[in-house]
């Protein structure tokens, strides 16, 4: 694996975790980050949600690009 690629991953799966994060945090970093505010016209708490299973599958694909091999 070259460099840029590691270095991709790595910012995806730091990425992931911020959206994880949204989950359970209210900062203003957090809430600029939210998946869901940028695809649902009327998104609100009951959308929240959407950021930890959208965190969940960037970390998870970016840890797994990481590590095989």
């Amino acid at each position: 694996m070259n460099h840029p690629d590691v270095l991709v991953n790595v910012l995806g799966c730091l990425y992931g975790v911020l959206l994880v994060s949204t989950m359970f945090l209210r900062t203003r970093l957090t809430e600029a980050m939210r998946i869901d505010a940028l695809f649902i016209p009327q998104f609100s708490e009951k959308t929240r949600p959407l950021n930890l299973l959208v965190g969940l599958m960037v970390a998870g694909y970016g840890a797994y690009s990481l590590f095989t091999r």
